[in-house]
């Protein structure tokens, strides 16, 4: 996350949607109590709606705290199908992500048998 934001040692998603009304509290209420992590460790917690088309990023940098939203006008986000409550994925991964790029098909390996 280039700019202001500090990048995090993880970002996590709550695969779970939310409710987009939310704030800072209600969100690290959300991490402490569901997800089961410490809010202000200094990583980052991403979060999106039912319909799929917005994010919330929540991230505490040791002097306050960061709340940002992103929305896409057309499609959505790919979100994991995971049965946990919580999802850990790499810097590389957030970038394809808030791109709206379906980045769980980037890190696929190649098929391994090649017939000329």
């Amino acid at each position: 996350m280039p700019g202001l934001i500090p990048c995090p040692p993880h970002i996590w998603l709550a695969v779970s949607p939310v409710d987009m009304r939310k704030g800072a509290d209600g969100l690290s209420a959300i991490v402490q109590q569901g997800l089961g992590h410490t809010p202000c460790a200094g990583s980052a917690f991403v979060f999106r709606n039912r319909a799929g088309n917005r994010l919330k990023l929540l991230l505490w940098d040791g002097n306050g705290v960061w709340l940002c939203q992103r929305r896409l006008h057309r499609g959505g986000f790919v979100w994991p199908k995971a049965t946990d409550s919580c999802f850990s994925m790499t810097p590389d991964e957030w970038r394809w992500l808030v791109a709206g790029v379906d980045w769980q098909r980037l890190s696929a390996a190649p098929a391994a048998h090649w017939q000329p």
